[in-house]
């Protein structure tokens, strides 16, 4: 029964995979229709100003008609830039039903172990990307960051496919120290951090490009058009930042207790322990910076992309390369 349910498991995260690999396909469809709609705003608006430059120079009657609706024309067209396209929605709810059918893979994946699916590094990366899809979705309830898709798509489908390719394993009894309840606490609630900080680093690299475009670089990518403005995403970046940050600093004091109970010690300067300080240190310096020092634009964009790459290093190289108490990836012998 148990090998029942983990095949069936891994046969919807491979089906997951490929429709969330469609809908990256879409969302992309979506920034190229996008393009092109900022492109023709953006001509419409220029004959516009012409026909009007001609009417002011004492141009006819007709001249002035023209100019008039030339201008409604581009105001239409203009307004018409930031409206979800049929790409977009079709993406989007194939993103949830790909969440969905994630969901179903992790459910079953838990039957199997009798546990909570996050005990090796398969069974946690098929359960954080599914969060980091749930925040994602959930987030868009408050505020529209859908532009974010291919990037979250297109991050899941590769964290998914090293998943299911490199690290799977057949499932195992739980090793001793993690045969406790803290399993469920310390564990999930690390996994949702990771989820805001993988779509506040999202936001900052959108924030980044913006900004340059803003400055008049990056004229070509007219999709960036239809985004909110680099302050918008910087604001929108740091509030889901700040809730990410209040998740790992639980982890981080949750670590701590499961430590103590499991090896008699909160802290061991083990290299998990070490990666999880350094994560804390670099977003609680990005909110500092921001809060007293007046750290905006660029400088705090890049620090919440240097946060999310360090917690992408603890994930897989600290993981993968490092012996410790936390070796619990599956993959190697501790």
């Amino acid at each position: 029964m148990t090998d029942t349910l983990a095949a069936y498991s891994l046969l919807l995260a491979y089906s997951a995979m490929a429709v969330y690999a469609i809908a990256f396909v879409m969302y992309v469809l979506d920034l190229s229709r996008r393009t092109g709609t900022a492109e023709a705003a953006a001509v419409a608006r220029t004959p516009a100003s012409t026909t009007a430059a001609a009417g002011a120079r004492g141009g006819t009657a007709l001249l002035e008609r023209v100019g008039t609706i030339t201008s409604r024309v581009a105001e239409s067209q203009s307004r018409s830039v930031n409206k979800a396209t049929r790409f977009q929605r079709t993406a989007f709810a194939l993103t949830i039903v790909a969440a969905v059918v994630h969901l179903g893979a992790i459910v079953l994946r838990g039957l199997a172990a009798d546990r909570g699916p996050w005990a090796n590094m398969y069974e946690f990366s098929l359960t954080g990307t599914g969060i980091i899809v749930v925040v994602f979705v959930v987030i868009n309830l408050w505020r529209d960051v859908k532009f974010l898709g291919a990037y979250i798509t297109g991050f899941v489908v590769l964290l998914l496919g090293l998943a299911v390719t490199n690290f799977y394993v057949a499932v195992t009894p739980t090793p001793p120290p993690l045969q406790s309840y803290w399993l469920y606490i310390h564990i999930s609630v690390a996994m949702l951090a990771t989820g805001f900080y993988a779509v506040g680093g999202g936001l900052s690299i959108v924030q980044l490009l913006q900004s340059a475009r803003e400055k008049g670089r990056l004229a070509k990518w007219r999709f960036l058009q239809t985004f909110p403005s680099s302050a918008s995403l910087e604001v929108m970046a740091s509030r889901l930042i700040i809730v990410g940050f209040a998740f790992w600093t639980f982890t981080l004091m949750a670590g701590a207790i499961w430590a103590y109970h499991a090896w008699g010690r909160y802290w061991g300067w083990d290299t998990k322990e070490v990666w999880t300080f350094i994560i804390w240190v670099v977003f609680a310096g990005y909110i500092h910076a921001r809060a007293t020092r007046g750290w905006r634009g660029t400088r705090s964009a890049w620090l919440a992309i240097i946060g999310l790459a360090a917690v992408l290093f603890n994930f897989t190289i600290v993981n993968l390369f490092f012996q410790g108490l936390h070796a619990y990836s599956g993959l190697t012998t501790s």
